[in-house]
């Protein structure tokens, strides 16, 4: 039997995001269209679906990598900022786009915020078994 673990991860984000397409409480908020991921971006993300493939890799990531915080998540979606005069730095990426979108996970029942941070719940699992299953 195929799991999370079994299969390639641009597969199964892009399966996952266009399942969390048709879950009534996952929607990019109004602002996502002007705002940047981070500061180390210039511009805001041009895919039409970004935010349900943000949504997608944050509930991977937390299948694999067990509780995980806001503050993980930013470190490991930041990126080098190298468009300056000076040599390229580490910046961490915005966290009110992570912050959000685990928010609307745990509405729709696919994540729990416990004291040590999120976890995957059942349906989480189920959910993305079911993607890998089928891919």
């Amino acid at each position: 039997m195929r799991n999370v673990f079994d299969v390639p991860a641009d597969r199964l984000i892009a399966g996952a995001a266009e399942k969390l397409k048709a879950v009534p409480d996952i929607k990019p908020p109004a602002w996502m269209a002007y705002a940047k991921t981070g500061a180390h971006k210039e511009r805001a993300p041009e895919q039409p679906d970004f935010w349900y493939l943000r949504c997608a890799s944050l509930v991977r990531q937390i299948y694999i990598d067990g509780p995980v915080g806001v503050s993980k998540f930013r470190r490991h979606y930041g990126g080098a900022k190298g468009h300056t005069v000076q040599r390229a730095h580490k910046k961490v990426a915005g966290g009110n786009i992570i912050r959000k979108a685990l928010q609307q996970l745990e509405k729709a029942g696919f994540i729990e915020k416990k004291k040590e941070g999120r976890l995957i719940t059942g349906k989480g699992k189920s959910f993305l078994d079911g993607i890998a299953k089928g891919l």
